[in-house]
Order: structure tokens, then C-alpha cells, then sequence
């Protein structure tokens, strides 16, 4: 190899080798591009689930599953959580630096502008049954709302992108607490103005009209944590949704609305909802959390909100998410026999070397779970709070594509149905 010469990987196939490119990350990642693997051999990769393949180059978010790191834009998730709001937070991850005050300024006044929706859009609400789920009532929404703005359709410059941006965020805890309200028989309550965006959303979720409520600033705290904890996570399942439907040319709110649709699997964004359940199978089992786990690791089942598919290490959003839970729940002092569960779950497997031995530390969902249980959101609301915390990223990560004029995605596959066929044949 000439000196000075890019490293490549050689690859023996029957035909004879070839050389691949590597691509090294900014953080020491490294990959083969393969990117003209067919053109040159009419060979293709199988990796079902893709979880060995980089489909995209992007500047957004760092994970580290080993040793348990996590960045948004190169700062620790930590730090983040420590000096940011969820909206400085979403403007990082839009832009890839920490906005001014005049720009977080500029974008919040846009939030306030947009907070509102079009009132033949509360209408329909009304034409949801009560038992209609919360997050097929958001997919649905955030495509009615881009019928109400045409011009979302086509975006042509970063200003357009940024107002655009700023009516999703602003409009989605709208719609989501509507659609919590409608749920209750409740009236849809007005955004106030005057409040901060978690803020907002709590009022919407919980005040009524002849009785506000006035948000705990510990419980404001805690759901500004969820939501930044939440905003990104690299190429997961809905994210990876978003970007593909994106790369067609679709426009932001029908990306962003297959993502919610991706994000409402239970295998991705409804983990936390399969902790409370399991929390609820304890309580009505009335067996103790002990005899439970043992159960668990005699069957070789699952222990909800326990490992993570990414992190082999503790999951630095979970540490976040305990001292904050740890702080609301003793303030709250919520009388609920599920946290009262989940505490003894948790420190129960903490020291257990069947878990500690195999990394499962507790995760975010498992947190998540508790903390929004312990401030009154009910269960089928908790992928909608998981998909209001995850916008930011979803429209950052859509953005890129635009930006890279990103082919359209297209992955190749393996057939392995019938050759070919007569049909009148035998």
C-alpha cells in the first residue's frame, strides 16, 4: 500500500478480493464502506436488524454502549442535564451548538406563537372514541396540523426550518395533551403563555376549567430531565423511521408522525410501560419482590427496565433519572403500592449477582416509569411524554438528511422465496 494511502480491509470472496475503504469516526469508531460493495463484486451484506451496519454520517449523537457514554452535539449527557433546559437542550441537537440568549430568546417567542392549534382541529378530537390510544391519536393529529400549514410542505431556508421546527415542538404537548383530556371527558384546556414549556404542559394535562393547577417546580424539574434524557439516542428504530421517510422528500410532520407511529412498539418506546405492567403482575401475584426474582431467573425471563440492547454498563440516563425520582417521590409522598414495589425491585437485583454479574443495571424506561406514575400521568400516556422528549432529535435528524441531500434509503435484501415459475405448469 502506497505510504499516505487511505487503510482499507480486503475482503476474500470466491471471485477473488477486494479492497473496502475504513472510516474512522471522530470518536474512533471504525467501519468498512461498502457503499460499492455490489456495484464491483454484486455481492450485498446481511445484517438483519442492522445492527452491525452504519447507514448514515452523523454529527448528532454519541453512544457508547461499553462504557456506558452518551453525547448530544460532544457534551456528556450529564452535563447536559445539569446546565440545559429541555428547549436549550432541542436547540443543541437542531443546530450543534448551545444557542445564545438572544436565539433561545427568538425560538421560545416561536413557541408561544405556535402553541395554539386551529380550532377545526380540537374539533376532531370529538371524532375519536374515548378508547382510541393516545399515540395513534398523536400520529394522526401532527399529519391533520400540516394540512392547516401548507407551506411546511416545501422548506426552503433555515429560517423557514427553524419556525417550522418550532410550531412541531410547541403544537405536539398541545395535541398530546388534548388528546389526554379527550380521553378523560374532559375539556381540552388553552395553553397559558405565560408558562414554561414543561410548565405548559402540565397545566394542559391537569388543570381544569374552574381549577388550575399550580406545577410543583420539582415535578417541572423532573419532566424536564424525562425530556431531555429522551431527545435523542442515535440510529434506534423510530429515529432511523424518521430519516428514511425523510429521504424520500417527505416533509417534517409526516416524518415525524411515522416516527411516532415506530416509536409506539413495545419493543421501543412502550418499555416503560411494560415495567408498570410487571409492577402491577407483582402486586396482584401478592408474592414478595424476592420470590419473584427467583422465579424470573429460574425461567430465564425478562426483568423490565433492566440491561439495555445498547448499554453493557449502567445506563447514564438512569443514573440522572434515580436522583431525581428519588427527590420527587420523597416529596411527593405518593401512597402507591407499584413505586412502594418498584424501590424493592430496585435494590433487590442492585445487589443480586445474577444481574449485577450480567450488566443488567437499571435503565431509563424503569425510571421514567416510576417518576410519571408518581406525578399522575397514566400508563397509555407514557409513549406520548417518550415522543414529545424525542421531537427535538426526530427534527434534527430529519434536518441532516435534507442538509447531506441524502439518497433515498433503500436497503437491499436476501430472497429466498420460490425460483422462478410457470404458472400453467403441473
Amino acid at each position: 500500500m502506497p505510504e499516505n494511502s487511505p487503510p482499507t480491509a480486503r475482503l476474500d470472496l470466491p471471485e477473488g478480493p477486494i479492497d473496502l475503504p475504513i472510516v474512522v469516526g471522530t470518536a474512533d469508531e471504525k467501519s468498512v464502506d461498502i457503499s460499492k460493495l455490489r456495484a464491483q463484486t454484486g455481492y450485498i451484506t446481511l445484517d438483519e436488524g442492522y445492527r452491525n451496519t452504519g447507514s448514515v454520517k452523523s454529527d448528532i449523537t454519541f453512544i457508547d454502549g461499553e462504557k456506558g457514554i452518551l453525547r448530544y452535539r460532544g457534551y456528556p449527557i450529564e452535563e447536559v442535564c445539569e446546565n440545559s433546559s429541555f428547549i436549550e437542550t432541542a436547540l443543541l441537537l437542531i443546530h450543534g451548538e448551545k444557542p445564545s440568549k438572544e436565539s433561545l430568546s427568538r425560538f421560545s417567542e416561536r413557541l408561544t406563537h405556535h402553541q395554539m392549534i386551529h380550532e377545526s382541529v380540537r374539533q376532531m378530537f370529538d371524532g375519536f372514541p374515548p378508547t382510541a390510544h393516545p399515540m395513534a391519536v398523536l400520529s394522526s393529529m401532527i399529519n391533520t396540523i400540516s394540512c392547516f400549514q401548507p407551506a411546511i410542505m416545501n422548506i426552503d431556508d433555515e429560517e423557514e426550518f427553524d419556525d417550522t421546527a418550532a410550531m412541531l415542538i410547541s403544537k405536539v404537548r398541545t395535541v398530546a395533551a388534548a388528546a389526554y383530556k379527550t380521553q378523560m371527558g374532559h375539556p381540552i384546556m388553552y395553553p397559558d403563555p405565560k408558562l414554561t414549556y414543561c410548565e405548559n404542559f402540565l397545566h394542559m394535562m391537569f388543570s381544569l376549567p374552574l381549577g388550575r393547577i399550580e406545577p410543583d417546580p420539582d415535578v417541572v424539574e423532573a419532566l424536564n430531565l424525562i425530556f431531555i434524557l429522551h431527545a435523542d439516542h442515535e440510529q434506534n428504530c423510530s429515529t432511523a423511521t424518521v430519516r428514511m421517510v425523510g429521504s424520500s422528500g417527505a416533509n417534517l410532520f409526516a416524518s415525524c408522525a411515522a416516527g411516532v407511529c415506530a416509536l409506539w412498539g413495545p419493543l421501543h418506546g412502550g418499555a416503560n410501560v411494560a415495567v408498570m405492567n410487571q409492577l402491577e403482575e407483582i402486586h396482584n401475584s401478592d408474592i414478595t419482590t424476592r420470590k419473584y426474582i427467583d422465579n424470573l431467573k429460574a425461567t430465564k425471563g425478562k426483568l423490565f427496565g433492566f440491561g439495555h440492547g445498547v448499554y453493557k454498563s449502567y445506563d447514564p440516563r438512569a443514573m440522572v433519572l434515580k436522583k431525581s425520582a428519588d427527590k420527587v417521590l420523597a416529596k411527593l409522598g405518593v401512597d402507591d403500592p407499584l413505586l412502594a414495589i418498584a424501590r424493592e425491585l430496585e435494590e433487590t437485583a442492585l445487589n443480586d449477582e445474577y444481574f449485577v454479574s450480567r450488566n443488567l443495571y437499571p435503565n431509563v424506561d424503569f425510571y421514567s416509569g416510576i417518576l410519571m406514575r408518581a406525578m399522575g400521568i397514566p400508563t397509555n400516556m407514557f409513549t406520548v411524554m417518550f415522543a414529545i422528549g424525542r421531537m427535538p432529535g426526530w427534527i434534527a435528524q430529519w434536518w441532516e438528511v435534507n442538509q447531506q441531500k441524502s439518497r433515498i434509503y433503500r436497503p437491499r435484501q436476501v430472497y429466498t422465496g420460490a425460483r422462478e415459475r410457470a404458472w400453467n405448469a403441473g
